[in-house]
């Protein structure tokens, strides 16, 4: 009949033998005073009647550990201590403590059935000595009764008010470990979304840097313009990029700089069109969207898909014009790009632009196609992000077509 709440140890540990002990003893004096009171004048207080009050407090000393135990040893000791004819101390004052300590504990269902056996067998023998009905029922019942259910409702009173305060506790705990796990999701997606934007951005541009100078290096000495022209073109593209890195470290540096920053968005897609054009890629672009129709995040991820879709084309296909359209249906962003090359699929293996047929960097075409994977990896991750989705496959007319489709709002 062991209690269900374990003895705390350490701080605990000591805190609890200290309240057991002075309930004890509160318990052991107060019967002890009861009997040399002797209020009916029996003058049978013995030294036997006192030994039975320490061991009604020394059984409280054991409640908490065998709450079920205690109970029924204290019942028998009160009847026990009735049969030998001692002073009489009360049928429930003996019993409040152990009725308090099991309460406390949880054994609930003990307590009450202990007070119930008490005050039915003190009421039977009652009524058994001639006792008034009257006098049993208004007086000595209803004081039997009320003592041991307060005590008993004391005790859940106490457990109901400490299991308030170690759900509480726990609560705040919890709260701190589910903040930590959020601070640490954020960190991990504010991450995913710099590397997915130094990924697109300077991939970008490495890659219209790589033509150009694929360019220039096949007319130096025999169209010093265009070579110059292409030289100029690689100088653009490497301060924009540069100018874009310093603004990625100084976010990086003091998070409060990102408003600083500026967020890229649909405004910014007739510079990628231009860039790409630039490169010898015929650009439609067809943008039906308000900026202030869009949040900022959403905007910036319509970019940054348009941004790696055309560096795909520029990549990966034989492609000569790509189309960029972007428009609101209801409540959906929608983005396609759309090129005529054979394929512009990382799968089907990098596909040079015209020129010198090899890379000028001296990387390999298995660089070109994990790029283009990762590419179109961190476009659909990017969507999915905010609610959207991203398909890429061969067009109806040939072609690689990317489909985008982005919520114009973020969720709240």
């Amino acid at each position: 009949m062991p209690s269900d709440v374990p003895t705390g140890r350490g701080r605990d540990g000591v805190d609890q033998r200290l309240t057991d002990a002075l309930l004890a003893t509160t318990q052991a004096l107060t019967v002890a005073l009861v009997i040399a009171a002797d209020l009916e004048g029996t003058g049978r207080a013995t030294a036997g009647a006192y030994l039975f009050a320490v061991g009604f407090g020394g059984l409280v000393l054991a409640a908490r550990r065998a709450p079920g135990t205690v109970l029924v040893l204290t019942v028998l000791a009160i009847f026990t201590y009735y049969s030998r004819n001692l002073p009489p101390i009360g049928i429930a004052l003996p019993a409040v403590a152990a009725l308090y300590r099991a309460a406390d504990v949880g054994a609930t269902r003990w307590a009450g059935g202990a007070a119930a056996v008490l005050v039915g067998v003190a009421a039977w023998a009652r009524v058994a000595e001639g006792l008034p009905t009257t006098y049993l029922l208004s007086y000595e019942l209803l004081t039997n009764v009320a003592l041991v259910a307060a005590a008993i409702a004391l005790g859940v009173s106490v457990r109901a008010r400490r299991e308030t305060r170690a759900s509480q506790e726990r609560l705040r705990t919890l709260t701190a470990v589910e903040q930590a796990r959020e601070a640490e999701r954020r960190l991990q997606a504010e991450r995913v979304r710099i590397a997915q934007d130094l990924h697109d951005s300077v991939g970008h541009a490495m890659s219209v840097i790589a033509l150009h100078g694929n360019v220039a290096a096949e007319t130096i000495g025999r169209d010093d313009e265009t070579a110059r022209r292409a030289v100029a073109q690689i100088v653009a593209a490497t301060s924009a990029q540069l100018r874009e890195l310093r603004a990625t470290v100084k976010l990086l540096r003091s998070p409060a700089a990102g408003a600083e920053r500026g967020t890229v968005g649909l405004s910014g897609l007739g510079r990628l069109a231009d860039n790409a054009r630039e490169a010898g890629l015929a650009v439609d672009l067809d943008v039906d969207v308000a900026e202030r129709c869009l949040d900022e995040a959403i905007g910036a991820a319509a970019y940054r898909i348009v941004q790696e879709s055309l560096t795909n084309v520029l990549r990966h296909s034989r492609a000569t014009r790509a189309a960029v359209t972007a428009g609101v249906r209801g409540d959906r962003l929608e983005l396609v790009i759309a090129d005529d090359g054979p394929s512009s699929c990382p799968d089907d293996g990098p596909r040079p632009r015209p020129g010198n047929g090899h890379r000028p960097d001296g990387g390999s075409s298995s660089d070109d196609e994990a790029a283009g994977g990762a590419g179109l990896a961190g476009m659909r991750e990017r969507a999915a992000v905010l609610g959207g989705q991203v398909r890429a496959g061969r067009g109806n007319g040939g072609g690689f077509v990317v489909h985008a489709v982005l919520p114009t709002r973020l969720a709240p």
